[in-house]
């Protein structure tokens, strides 16, 4: 006869239990736990991904059965395994094959449960990625966009942005400069991958700050501009204010990985007596070093020349 303890116990194991059955049925992901090759349980949406339905589940099966041949279900394996020993999870991208024979591309985002067992149970996170990667191999979207961010590059920014310098629309048009704050001691404490990774979630993070109109790109290294059309210095300091809140809120969170950044941002409604792409970018960028000057985690609006407004951070 079990104790009132182990009763307990065995009661709070079925909640856990009945709760992860619902979370793997209900999840909007393709999710699944895998040990020794093999997965042990996956969601509805991780076996609808493969092929698998209401008769077939991928629970059970070897790890295998989703990979394209032997040598490239190995090399998986090795590096899984090695991310995992190195204190990192794996993030990459994978020909998986379907039930049917199919195959798709997908990302694959792999975690230890127990960072302390990297040899044992893991987690899989799998997003089909076959158009993105299908986009991103077109000559025209490589001209256009960040390889790292998947934002838009430089030149695709000072594009957009010169349709409206000199514009004579009446609508106004605002620029904002980015500038992670000591983004080097990341790349210095951590290294480069993990400072990869943190500038991909950062330009996904900014992303979310704007209308489907404005234009986030990644200029170079840790900076980032914004293009705000029909956005006056007011509403341009909103958004900047937001995007500064936002990123000192943002963890990045990488394997055993932990680190938190500030940034300062510029602001610059355009204006006549800047007349040219590089004039513009030039007044953002002045007011986020500005910012800087100040001590960092702040926003600076550009005036005119020599005059700057501090929007306290």
């Amino acid at each position: 006869m079990a104790t009132q303890p182990q009763a307990a116990a065995e009661g709070a194991g079925d909640v856990i239990a009945a709760r992860m059955r619902a979370l793997m049925v209900r999840a909007p992901m393709a999710v699944g736990f895998v040990k020794n090759a093999q997965f042990e349980v996956v969601s509805e949406q991780f076996n609808h991904l493969f092929g698998h339905g209401d008769d077939t589940d991928l629970g059970g099966q070897s790890t295998r059965s989703v990979q394209v041949s032997d040598p490239s279900h190995q090399s998986l394996l090795e590096r899984s395994h090695a991310a995992f020993v190195s204190g990192k999870p794996l993030d990459d991208e994978v020909e998986f094959v379907r039930r049917d024979g199919s195959r798709f591309w997908g990302r694959l985002q792999a975690t230890p449960v127990h960072w302390d067992q990297p040899g044992g149970e893991a987690l899989w996170i799998v997003d089909d990625v076959t158009v993105a990667r299908q986009q991103r191999m077109q000559p025209t979207w490589t001209a256009k966009h960040d390889v790292l961010t998947e934002l838009a590059n430089r030149r695709e920014f000072e594009r957009r942005l010169a349709e409206h310098v000199g514009s004579r629309r009446h609508e106004p048009v605002s620029v904002l400069w980015i500038d992670v704050d000591k983004f080097g001691e990341i790349v210095a404490g951590m290294g480069a991958e993990v400072g990869d990774h943190f500038l991909y979630g950062l330009g996904q993070l900014l992303i979310t700050k704007v209308r489907a109109s404005d234009l986030v790109a990644r200029l170079e290294d840790d900076h980032f501009a914004v293009l705000l059309p029909n956005c006056d210095q007011h509403y341009a300091e909103i958004v900047a204010e937001k995007m500064r809140s936002g990123i000192a809120a943002y963890r990045l969170r990488w394997g055993l990985h932990r680190t938190r950044v500030k940034a300062c941002l510029g602001v610059v409604q355009l204006q006549t007596s800047l007349e040219s792409v590089d004039a513009v970018l030039g007044a953002a960028a002045l007011a986020c070093t500005e910012a800087k000057a100040s001590g960092g985690d702040s926003v600076r609006v550009f005036i005119s020349a020599g005059a700057f407004e501090e929007l306290a951070g």
